[in-house]
C-alpha cells in the first residue's frame, strides 16, 4: 500500500514541480507618476502649458501656484533670453517674472535643491531664478536643452554650485513658443554685467497664467 501511495504521490510532486518552475512571475505594479499640476502661460506669441511638480517640490510649487491663483503674473513678461552657442540648437534659457515689482512680489521661498527633489534641469525645465539660495520669489527660467550645470552639486566646495538652482516643472506643450521667445532680438545695450546683451529688445507679455482643466494640456 505504502509503495502505491508513493507511485501516485511521486507524479504529483513533479507536476507541481513543473507548474511552480512554469508559473509566471508576478507583474510588478508600476510606479505611481508624481503629482503634478498644469499651468498655463498664454503669451502673445503662443500658449506654454508646463506640469508644475507638486509632490516633488513642494515649497516651490506652491510659491509659483500662489503667483498664478492670485494673478501675479498676468501682464509681466518675458524679458530675457540666454544664448549659448555649444551643444544642441537653440540652447540657453528665457527668463519672465515679476522683477522686484512690489505691487506683485511675495516673500523669499526657502531653497529645494534638485538633489533633494529630483527634478533636475532637462530641456524644458521650469527654475526658480534667485540670488543667494533662498531669495527666490517670483522670477523664472525656462530651459532649451538640458542644463546639468544648474542641478545642485553636494560634492562642490562652491557654495553656490552645491546649492544648484531650483527646478520646479517642465513644459508639456508649447515648446516652439519657448523657442520663438528665445529668438526674439535682443537690445546689445540692455542689461548689466555678464547679462548686457540678453535682454529681449521688445519683451513677450504674458496675459494670463492660469491652472489648466486636469486632462487638458492648454485649455
Amino acid at each position: 500500500m505504502f509503495r502505491r501511495f508513493a507511485a501516485l504521490a511521486l507524479p504529483f510532486a513533479l507536476a507541481s514541480a513543473a507548474f511552480a518552475q512554469e508559473a509566471p512571475a508576478p507583474v510588478p505594479s508600476p510606479e505611481a507618476e508624481p503629482e503634478t499640476t498644469l499651468v498655463v502661460l498664454e503669451t502673445t506669441m503662443g500658449d506654454i502649458t508646463a506640469a508644475i511638480e507638486t509632490e516633488r517640490a513642494p515649497i516651490t510649487a506652491a510659491n509659483f501656484l500662489r503667483y498664478v491663483d492670485e494673478g501675479r503674473f498676468d501682464g509681466i513678461v518675458f524679458y530675457r533670453a540666454m544664448r549659448l552657442d555649444w551643444g544642441e540648437q537653440p540652447n540657453g534659457l528665457i527668463q519672465a517674472g515679476t522683477q522686484h515689482d512690489p505691487e506683485r512680489v511675495l516673500p523669499p521661498i526657502a531653497h529645494e535643491p534638485t538633489n533633494e527633489t529630483g527634478v533636475l534641469h532637462t530641456a524644458g525645465a521650469l527654475s526658480m531664478a534667485r540670488n543667494a539660495p533662498g531669495t527666490a520669489t517670483g522670477d523664472f527660467s525656462i530651459m532649451l536643452q538640458e542644463q546639468p550645470g544648474m542641478d545642485a552639486d553636494p560634492t562642490s566646495e562652491d557654495p553656490e554650485l552645491r546649492a544648484g538652482y531650483a527646478a520646479f516643472g517642465h513644459v508639456v506643450e508649447g515648446m516652439d513658443v519657448v523657442r520663438a521667445i528665445h529668438a526674439a532680438p535682443a537690445d546689445p545695450n540692455k542689461g548689466e554685467g555678464w547679462m548686457k546683451g540678453q535682454m529681449l529688445a521688445e519683451p513677450v507679455k504674458i496675459i494670463e497664467a492660469r491652472r489648466a482643466e486636469p486632462g487638458v494640456p492648454g485649455e
